[in-house]
């Protein structure tokens, strides 16, 4: 199978399985959702979507976040993990998009990238969910399909990053880096891996891994 072959087999099967994809994390707004995806570093989604609520609740934009204290917001968010950095990232952003953004987030990766605790990645999560403008952000499911489907080298991130903007059209970016998502948590899992229900792996994937694999299970 030709590498364009693996991908057309990709694309197809991911859209058959999910024609429909929602962002995991809950939001309702840029604001809501860059706050999300900060709090979701290191930590799962179901858990970052247990506390949101309780810190939206107190607040959910810019100039009510400013008004609680770093200390409040970590006590808040301390379950997600990396509170004290964090905590400061969510308050720190909040002052900057107030005073530099007249209280809306920003729709360019410079500015946001720019903002404490605020790395490639969420930025371009924000830039492609909530502004609609072409990203691929790679989290570890991306980063480990990619290289399980012989489309990149596992190098890291920024190459995997590269490898999947160079071979899936830019129209498909924004649906498909959240398929792959999908995809990976419930058929291509890093443990607990079941090759035979990962259709994807077991069709365009790596031999050596699928080779690997079996040797294994086997045994």
């Amino acid at each position: 199978m030709t590498k364009k072959e693996r991908v057309t087999f990709v694309i197809k099967t991911l859209k058959d399985i999910y024609p429909q994809i929602e962002v995991p994390l809950d939001h309702k707004d840029p604001y809501t959702l860059l706050i999300a995806v900060l709090l979701s570093a290191q930590c799962t989604d179901v858990r970052v979507n247990q506390i949101t609520p309780l810190l939206f609740a107190k607040a959910d934009n810019p100039y009510d976040m400013v008004k609680m204290s770093v200390e409040e917001i970590r006590e808040i968010i301390r379950p997600c993990g990396l509170s004290p950095m964090k905590s400061k990232g969510i308050y720190g952003l909040s002052q900057m998009i107030i005073e530099k953004y007249n209280g809306e987030v920003p729709q360019s990766f410079e500015a946001l990238e720019s903002f404490p605790a605020v790395g490639h990645k969420t930025a371009s999560v924000v830039m492609s969910q909530a502004f609609g403008i072409p990203a691929f952000p790679v989290d570890t499911h991306i980063h480990r399909l990619m290289y399980r489907w012989n489309l990149s080298n596992g190098k890291n991130v920024v190459q995997t990053e590269k490898d999947a903007k160079a071979i899936f059209p830019q129209e498909l970016w924004n649906d498909i880096h959240l398929q792959i998502i999908w995809y990976g948590r419930q058929y291509s899992p890093a443990r607990g891996w079941n090759l035979e229900k990962d259709i994807i792996t077991n069709t365009v994937g790596r031999k050596s891994l699928i080779n690997e694999y079996y040797k294994k299970t086997s045994r």
